[in-house]
Order: C-alpha cells, then structure tokens, then sequence
C-alpha cells in the first residue's frame, strides 16, 4: 500500500526551489566540498542529530571523538557519539532500500545503548509529553509487516526522492519500529535516500535546523499523526532542506582559494590533463592563475609535470 499523502502547491514550489539550488550546488563546484568542510559538515550532524535526543557533548568535544582523544562526559553520551561516527564514516555501506541494511544500521547506532539493538521491538509502545499520550504507536505484532510495505514502496514507488525520504521518515516515526532510537534512524534514513540520488546531501547537515527548533519538528509529526497523512511533515522537511542548501549556497558564495581548487580537482580523478582541461572546470579563473595552481599542485606532489609549454601534460601521483 502506498502510504497516504498529497501534493500541494506548496510542496511542487519547494521541490522546484530544491531543484534548482541543487544545480547551482552543482555548478558552483560545491557538490565535493574540501576535506575540512565535510569534517565540520559530519561534525555538526551528529551533534544536531544527537543533540535532539538529549546527547549533552559539544561540538568540541565530538571533534575530539572523531580525532581519537579523550573526552570527559556522560558515559552513554559519549557511546553514542562514537557508534554515530562510526555510521557517518561508513554511509556507503547502508542500502537505503534494504531492510536488513536499516536493522544493521540500528545495531551499528544503538549497539552497547540498548539491549536488542538491530532487533524491531517486541512491546507496545508511546510517546508521553508531559502527563498527554502524543502518540500510541502500532501494535508490536504489525511492525514487520508495516516496515515490509514501507520498504516496498521505497523500491517500487516512482515518486521522487525529495518526497519519497520524507515519506520515509514521517511514516517510520509513525510505526515507531524500534525500543529506542528511532529519531535518529529517520533522520540518517532519510539523508541515506537522497544521497543515492544526490550526493551533496552526504555533505548537508539539515539536522543543525531541525535541532535549532525542535518544537517545529515535532509539530509537523504531530500533525500528520492527526490528519492522518505525511504532507504536513514533507511540507516541513522539504523546507528545512531548502533553507540548509540557501545556507550551503550562501556560506560558498566567495571565491575558492587555490587550495581549494586543487583539493576539488584532484577529488574529479583525471588521471591525466592540460592546463586546458583545468580550466574547463574553474572557468573564471585566467591562465596565468591556472598556471599557478598547476605549479603549487606539483610543488605539494599531487600530480607530475611532463613536457614543455603548449606540449604539456600533468598526471595524478
């Protein structure tokens, strides 16, 4: 079964504002940000992600995680932080249609936090705010089947991964599948799918704006829950990823330095080229800085210089 949604107005303007954010993302060389960027990107996922769910650590403090050091702090927080780290170095290893994937993930996210992690739960659950019920989740019965069709239509469903990963995300919260740790699940889901079709969105932590106004994240879940259907939370999601490119777009908007542009060429893997063939890619740059950047990239012994002037080649070392 399909599960149920609409596609308002509002929706078919964000995905045409995402749409062509992702191309001037695309074109403005930021679709491979720098090493340092994807460091500090995944640096402020985790926290955000994490930071939603209670986790206490900084970001200083996750950055000295991720480089091996010691860090003081509740036990299970710093647990946590480690297995996301662990997840967020390794994305490619999860199958976003995979079930089993999704369960190892969980095991992976959860593992030392909770007795049964990778295991879908066996008791009934809810969502208490206060002395309120927020949500009662399905049966425990009707998890499998429910996550059966839920991985069904993200196989079988032609709708774009734009809607398809907040259908995804609003309805896993929904069936609520495991003891623990489902916020996090659908938002590392959700970014799992729309890698496969964009990969810039391993590099965009969205989570950093849920996280600066939860309460709007859980009003949009809230929502659906009531009007029984997803859109109110695509409407949310997809705006939040709207707003997370405009800051991706707007934080580039500056000319790259030739470090830069060295680390983003080398990352395109041309094993050999010609000054032309660099410039092709930074076409506002002039051949005297063109030639400038080939020579510091071969001082730094990126790639070899071979033959002389309109005769020369450079080949990745």
């Amino acid at each position: 079964m399909k599960p149920p949604y609409e596609i308002t107005s509002s929706i078919l303007k964000l995905i045409t504002s995402i749409s062509e954010k992702i191309g001037e993302v695309n074109a403005s060389l930021l679709n491979r940000p720098s090493p340092k960027l994807r460091k500090q990107n995944k640096i402020k996922t985790i926290h955000s992600s994490l930071k939603i769910e209670g986790n206490t650590l900084t970001e200083e403090q996750i950055t000295a995680l991720l480089e091996n050091k010691r860090v003081l702090g509740p036990k299970k927080d710093v647990l946590e932080v480690l297995n996301a780290i662990k997840i967020y170095e390794n994305l490619e290893k999860y199958k976003p249609s995979n079930e089993k994937s999704f369960l190892k993930a969980h095991k992976d996210l959860m593992e030392g936090l909770v007795e049964k992690s990778g295991k879908y739960r066996n008791q009934g659950v809810g969502i208490v705010k206060g002395s309120k019920v927020e949500h009662l989740a399905p049966p425990f019965e009707n998890v499998p089947f429910l996550m059966k069709d839920l991985f069904d239509y993200l196989k079988t469903s032609n709708e774009i991964e734009l809607i398809k990963s907040c259908v995804f995300h609003y309805e896993m919260e929904f069936i609520h599948p495991f003891l623990d740790g489902n916020g996090r699940m659908g938002r590392l889901w959700q970014t799992l799918i729309l890698m496969e079709k964009y990969p810039l969105f391993e590099f965009l932590p969205f989570e950093t704006l849920i996280s600066e106004d939860q309460e709007k994240y859980y009003k949009a879940l809230a929502e659906s829950d009531k009007s029984g259907n997803s859109t109110n939370f695509i409407e949310y999601m997809l705006n939040v990823i709207d707003i997370s490119i405009s800051q991706l777009l707007n934080f580039n908007d500056r000319t790259l330095s030739e470090k830069e542009r060295l680390e983003y060429f080398i990352s395109l893997n041309k094993i050999e080229f010609t000054r032309k063939d660099y410039m092709n890619i930074f076409k506002d740059i002039s051949s005297a800085t063109a030639s400038r950047d080939l020579k510091k990239g071969v001082e730094f012994e990126l790639f070899e210089k071979i033959g002389e002037r309109n005769k020369t080649i450079y080949r990745l070392k």
